[in-house]
């Protein structure tokens, strides 16, 4: 067939910068520009180099790198909220938040429109899609409580969520080829979705209860005084805020109701995975490494909600349970990826297995905490149980 006229000057290009002939590269480089210029493009050619050149823009401008320092400064005025003005810090937070957001959802949709697929597709686009979705969990919490506590949660999330997509990404390329069983468009929008959706909402969860947990312990905001008297104590103009709300419930009641949703989205998920396995493998379901860690998370958002039903716990347990699920989902998100076994092996990865464990182990140790006796929380309340 007949060579591209391009394809000459492209290669005799990529040779002059892996020799160092810089004069030989910009000669080449103008040349093969100029014959891109000219050259008849069909309209699919000229889609192709639209995308591309959108997609040159969006890697310069680095909107989740941007928008992961954001955050911070966020949350940094969720806390500020907590002290003084919150009028001010906590809608200002709020607003910031819902604006990084945007940020965070226009870089997603620029993800999307570059490679073509769903938002999740690899670790790396789950880390993002999980920061955008415990983010936009905590603006509707926030929209409802007016609390200040979710704007916390939520800055604390997406900047987490977005620095570990970066450490995902050191080796510069986001874009990976799909595996073949993964090349499906309704598989990846439906059970990858929802499947993750399961994994932000838990987390959503488990940062909520340990909040709780922080603050019972080293401060009396959960004790049997309003929130608005606890406020009026020791945070000032606050008490305008939360009125004669009590604030231990408002976030043990949050984050049972989140526990709900995770649950529905992880059962959901997994069941749309065993149609997925079905449909590829012949299999509904193999006891697979990576299929048994999404039934983990099942029974334990189960067990947690059926423990609350049953008044085995109350809003401590409950949220001591929540942050054990923070090392569950983690387990399933990474953990698993790390025997290299099974026929979803081809999310193996590399060197992550130390900060998994350090994660791990600081659950159980804010989980360890929280079951301190109630004697020795700050907060001396009878629902602590």
């Amino acid at each position: 067939y007949d060579k591209p006229p391009a394809l000459g000057t492209f290669v005799a290009m990529i040779d002059a910068y892996d020799k160092g002939e810089v004069e030989k590269f910009n000669k080449t480089l103008a040349e093969y520009k100029q014959l891109l210029e000219t050259a008849e493009h069909t309209e699919e050619d000229a889609g192709l180099m639209a995308k591309t050149s959108f997609e040159a823009l969006y890697n310069r401008f680095g909107a989740f790198n941007l928008a992961s320092w954001l955050y911070v400064f966020a949350g940094v005025l969720a806390a500020l909220g907590w002290l003084f003005w919150p009028q001010v810090f906590q809608r200002a937070s709020f607003w910031m938040i819902a604006t990084i957001f945007v940020i965070h959802t226009a870089a997603l949709i620029g993800r999307i429109y570059i490679s073509g697929r769903p938002p999740v597709t690899n670790l790396y686009s789950s880390a993002i899609f999980i920061g955008w979705s415990v983010v936009f969990g905590g603006l509707i919490l926030e929209r409802i409580s007016k609390l200040g506590v979710a704007n916390l949660v939520g800055a604390a999330a997406g900047f987490m969520t977005l620095r570990i997509a970066d450490g995902l990404a050191s080796d510069g390329d986001t874009f990976v080829v799909l595996e073949a069983v993964l090349d499906t468009q309704f598989w990846l929008a439906t059970h990858v979705v929802c499947i993750t959706l399961g994994y932000a909402t838990t987390y959503l969860a488990g940062l909520l209860g340990m909040l709780y947990l922080i603050l019972g312990i080293c401060t009396p905001a959960l004790g049997k005084e309003t929130s608005e008297q606890f406020a009026g104590r020791f945070f000032g103009m606050w008490s305008s805020m939360v009125k004669d709300r009590n604030f231990g419930k408002e976030i043990a009641r949050m984050t049972y109701g989140v526990l709900c949703f995770a649950t529905f989205f992880s059962f959901v998920g997994t069941v749309l995975g065993g149609l997925w396995a079905d449909d590829s493998w012949g299999r509904f379901w193999g006891w697979d490494p990576k299929e048994n860690g999404a039934l983990i998370i099942v029974l334990w958002n189960a067990l947690v909600i059926h423990a609350r039903w049953g008044n085995l716990v109350k809003d401590r347990g409950t949220a001591v349970l929540a942050v054990l699920g923070n090392a569950v989902v983690s387990w399933s998100w990474f953990g698993v990826n790390e025997l290299g076994v099974g026929k979803h092996s081809y999310g193996f990865t590399e060197g992550v297995l130390a900060y998994l464990a350090l994660f791990v182990m600081s659950q159980l140790i804010v989980a360890s905490i929280g079951c301190l006796p109630k004697g020795m929380w700050m907060s001396k309340m009878d629902a602590l149980k």
